[in-house]
């Protein structure tokens, strides 16, 4: 495993971490001995770095890595990384509650690194500094609770730089993949934290893994035309570590394969390896995928849950399945997970009620009401209904 150094630090950490917000399930809760054996592997190899945040599987991701974690053969292998939610904070004693339960949570007296979360924009950063934000991170590191202070941030470049220059942060995380270049803090932001030697960790490397699964026919084409072989896992990782301001890129990995794969990928990419002719290629995939993508949806998850039943994330990656893959099955895999094929829950985007809860949420800072609209005018006309109507006979006659 390949290693890069936190600055203020010294700490030693694998080139990818292990992010906790994907972990493997088993009827939506996760799936304890298969994540267990997972993360073993993942360290037997070398990964030292585990991400995880209070919210994360319903607030379950904490607990679980804590029994995990429980052994201390594995414990002091390994940094642990979480974080405090923002949108739960409502005064300072909030934030010392959240404190105590995680630590409980992780079976831990320290948390290695630990990070205001998913700063959205100004306005949430100037509420928690008048909640009194830093002083809690001082008085934490003080009595020992807290180790490493970072932040993650989906802001705006401006905001990020605003946060930077307002603590000694010896980390930050943010969203960087090569459709992200200029999006959110982008290559400014990543170079802007770096030179003042914060580590940067890299969430959403695959955007929650649209740039992996699934790949257009036009998109592999490209991919194809190069000599130097990889899976776009891979171009996707490699573009990232190829960039010598990287520290640590997460991956929320679940599935064995892409584990080995990803671990593999690490092993083999250098700061500024990569050729000319190789970034050249992973612009023109760039280029097109921002020709065929509708909506800049990760699926994270952090618009959900919609009080009426939305799966918003699901919504949005049919509407972009359609433009990438084609109409009709699309349209079908629609009406199946959202249309009440499968089970009698509808969670089509039709429901929505413009309440605006969803966007408050949002790191991609999506329109998501004006998208939902354009995803029920594509899905839920007359052929959608014909198609459900179908669908629901057919389910029908097959229990019969």
């Amino acid at each position: 495993m390949k290693y890069r150094v936190v600055p203020k630090t010294g700490d030693e950490i694998s080139t990818i971490g292990f992010g906790c917000m994907r972990l493997a399930t088993k009827l939506g809760r996760i799936d304890e001995r298969k994540a267990e054996e997972q993360i073993r592997y993942a360290i037997k190899q070398g990964v030292n770095y585990f991400d995880t945040a209070y919210p994360y599987h319903n607030g379950e991701s904490e607990g679980f890595l804590g029994r995990v974690f429980s052994d201390k053969s594995l414990r002091k292998k390994v940094k642990i990384a979480t974080k405090l939610p923002p949108w739960s904070i409502k005064k300072r004693e909030d934030m010392d509650y959240i404190l105590k339960d995680q630590l409980k949570k992780l079976q831990v007296e320290t948390i290695d690194y630990y990070l205001v979360h998913g700063i959205l924009d100004q306005d949430v950063w100037n509420r928690m500094k008048g909640l009194g934000v830093l002083e809690f991170l001082d008085e934490a590191k003080e009595k020992g609770y807290i180790k490493n202070v970072g932040f993650s941030s989906h802001s705006d470049l401006k905001t990020f730089k605003n946060v930077i220059d307002d603590y000694d942060w010896d980390m930050c995380q943010i969203q960087y993949n090569f459709m992200d270049e200029n999006i959110q803090v982008g290559t400014e932001g990543l170079k802007y934290a770096a030179k003042k030697d914060i580590a940067v960790f890299i969430m959403e490397p695959l955007r929650g893994g649209s740039l992996s699964n699934k790949v257009p026919k036009q998109i592999k084409e490209l991919w194809d035309s190069s000599n130097i072989k990889r899976t776009p896992a891979e171009w996707a990782l490699s573009w990232i570590w190829n960039q010598e301001e990287v520290t640590c890129v997460l991956s929320g990995m679940n599935n064995d394969n892409h584990i080995r794969e990803n671990i593999n990928t690490a092993n083999t990419v250098e700061p500024n390896s990569l050729t000319r002719e190789e970034i050249l290629l992973v612009e023109k995939v760039r280029d097109k995928y921002r020709e065929l993508t509708k909506v800049p949806c990760t699926s994270c998850g952090y618009c959900m849950p919609c009080p009426v039943g939305v799966n918003i994330p699901q919504c949005f990656e049919k509407y972009n399945d359609k433009y990438m893959f084609g109409t009709m099955n699309a349209r079908l895999m629609y009406e199946i997970h959202l249309g009440g094929l499968i089970g009698d829950e509808v969670s089509r985007a039709s429901l929505c009620i413009e309440c605006g809860k969803c966007e408050s949420h949002c790191p991609q800072h999506i329109e998501i009401r004006k998208e939902l609209k354009n995803v029920s005018s594509e899905f839920d006309d007359v052929l959608g209904r014909v198609l459900n109507w179908v669908g629901k006979w057919v389910m029908n006659r097959k229990r019969k």
